[in-house]
């Protein structure tokens, strides 16, 4: 059992001697990568890590978010990576879903995500990410989204397919209007 304990701090990056410390003893990234140990000991299919790396710095964030991606490589094994930083999200995740007051209003490929969102919600989003660049940061347009302003029910509508794995929750005009829209067209009358 030592040996297990041994062998799962040195997989998040800890030495033994870790495993006699106590709580307080540790950095927030540290705890962070002690959870994950604590999860990995019992051989998971899947992790849920829910806002997992919300309270670490950037740096920190991106260590932790790298061993998350190794132990998914290594161990074969499934993240459901909760957060709301986009770009966390798209740099650990194969497939993407956006929820929005409690239902899931579109899912994909992180690409078809990225490259494509439909969903007004999903949108408004995306045009919140910083760009790095200056310039193309000041033409930057963010979008705003308001369910009850839109008159979206989210109960009327189903699943919609975009394209490939690409779905969106909308009822049969909102699909059609936010696919235009999305494409840069104008919606129809």
């Amino acid at each position: 059992r030592r040996q297990k304990v041994y062998d799962m701090l040195e997989l998040v990056g800890l030495s033994k001697e870790h495993a006699n410390r106590y709580p307080h003893q540790f950095s927030g990234g540290q705890r962070q990568r002690i959870g994950i140990a604590r999860a990995l000991v019992m051989d998971p299919q899947l992790i849920i890590a829910d806002e997992a790396i919300s309270a670490l710095d950037v740096s920190i964030q991106a260590q932790v978010v790298n061993l998350m991606k190794k132990i998914q490589k290594e161990y074969n094994t499934a993240f459901l990576f909760i957060a709301h930083d986009l770009s966390m999200v798209k740099y650990i995740s194969d497939r993407i879903g956006v929820m929005h007051m409690g239902h899931l209003v579109e899912t994909g490929t992180t690409e078809e995500i990225f490259r494509n969102p439909v969903h007004p919600y999903t949108r408004s989003l995306l045009s919140a990410i910083p760009e790095p660049n200056p310039v193309v940061e000041k033409e930057r347009i963010s979008l705003s989204y308001d369910q009850k302003e839109a008159g979206v029910d989210y109960t009327k509508g189903t699943r919609h397919l975009v394209d490939g794995d690409h779905y969106v929750l909308a009822t049969d005009e909102e699909f059609e209007k936010w696919t235009r829209e999305a494409a840069g067209q104008p919606a129809l009358a």
